[in-house]
């Protein structure tokens, strides 16, 4: 059978690669660190090793999924072009600098450089809670061109977080009013509270705000922010603790709706 494509998908630096048909189904997945070919359906065996043969590197077991989790199904019931689970940290920037990259000889850095590396810096922390029951979405579309930067889901329930690079800067929070440095004052939390609304309102879930601090030289709270957590990049880790929102189930139920792009389409 001709047209059967393969796309791969990264997550937690481990690659997947999956086969897909003309109308983006899948049918088959390779797993590099587990070195078996899944299948889906017997009857497009030869097809699919065929596919695969160029990525293929020594010898691999081929067959049915073991147990097809909830997850893994959920994966496999969308077209590709609708899952956002492969989207990296920062998945925006990249886009953006690759279409329009910054002049070589600039005066000053690009600011989307900055903004892309504080939040590759949150999806590394982030990711790296998988282990704890998380699940993390990054550069989350919604309409009208915003996004969320990262949305956290576990064991201790949603988190819609809005990423402000501060590397060396002393950051001062009043009200809804955030400045950096010597900028102006900008009302940012209004902006992080309106992701999380509208991601509740998407999942039907309560989804709490976040605002994250990468790399602040200093942090002044005028008072504590109504409905929004404050966080720096090294503070991240602690989410793992927080727990008895969400049982296992809940959170694969909810990642899997969140990953899906049509959710997100009337927020």
């Amino acid at each position: 059978m001709s047209g059967l494509r393969v796309i791969p998908t990264w997550r937690h630096g481990q690659e997947r690669l999956y086969v897909c048909l003309p109308d983006g189904r899948n049918i088959a997945w390779y797993d590099r660190e587990a070195a078996r070919v899944n299948l889906l359906g017997d009857d497009l065996r030869d097809d699919v090793l065929e596919a695969l043969a160029p990525f293929l590197t020594g010898p691999v077991a081929v067959g049915p999924p073991p147990v097809p989790t909830p997850a893994e199904l959920a994966r496999l019931s969308l077209h590709p072009d609708d899952d956002l689970a492969p989207n990296r940290p920062g998945e925006a920037h990249l886009i953006a600098l690759d279409r329009d990259p910054a002049p070589a000889h600039r005066l000053r850095p690009d600011p989307r450089r900055r903004a892309l590396a504080a939040e590759q810096t949150t999806g590394r922390a982030l990711d790296g809670l998988d282990g704890a029951g998380w699940r993390t979405l990054h550069s989350v579309p919604l309409p009208g061109g915003d996004r969320i930067h990262h949305l956290a889901i576990g064991p201790g329930g949603l988190f819609a977080l809005h990423v402000l690079p501060a590397r060396r800067q002393r950051v001062r929070i009043a009200g809804p009013l955030v400045t950096l440095g010597r900028r102006e004052p900008r009302p940012l939390l209004h902006r992080v509270r309106a992701d999380a609304d509208r991601a509740s309102y998407a999942l039907t879930a309560e989804v709490h705000a976040v605002l994250v601090l990468v790399g602040p030289a200093d942090t002044v709270l005028a008072a504590p922010p109504r409905e929004v957590r404050v966080l720096t990049d090294e503070e991240l880790p602690d989410l793992a603790r927080l727990g008895g929102v969400l049982k296992p189930a809940d959170v694969e139920a909810l990642h899997a709706m969140a990953r899906d792009r049509n959710t997100w389409l009337r927020v």
